[in-house]
């Protein structure tokens, strides 16, 4: 047999005692892509909706309304036994903290559809 050359013979025998003879090429074959490296199209980058801007009003309108959530929280009575109207419904937790709050969802809103 000879080695030298593009193709190889091979004895392929099966459990008859006929053997046959292939030829089997041993060179590679280049296989061409679908799409060829000139013509593809180059991946396009997409723009963020929202710009800095955007966010830096995001960000003070959770301010807002974090700060509202705070104002509206309050503390304990002093006293389990006594019920002090004075601590729970004062000016600042049935009115400001709320108007906070509104103005910070308000303030989000301008952010997102700016």
């Amino acid at each position: 047999m000879s080695t030298s050359g593009k193709k190889k013979k091979v004895i392929v025998s099966s459990g008859n005692k006929k053997s046959k003879t292939k030829t089997i090429s041993t060179t590679k074959k280049k296989i061409k892509p679908t799409v060829s490296r000139k013509n593809r199209v180059p991946a396009q980058q997409t723009a963020m909706i929202y710009g800095k801007s955007n966010f830096k009003w995001m960000f003070i309108g959770i301010a807002f309304i974090a700060v509202g959530m705070f104002l509206m929280s309050g503390g304990s009575m002093p006293s389990p036994d006594v019920w002090d109207e004075n601590l729970i419904y004062n000016h600042r937790r049935i009115t400001l903290a709320p108007i906070i709050i509104l103005i910070g969802l308000g303030i989000e809103f301008y952010a997102i559809f700016k």
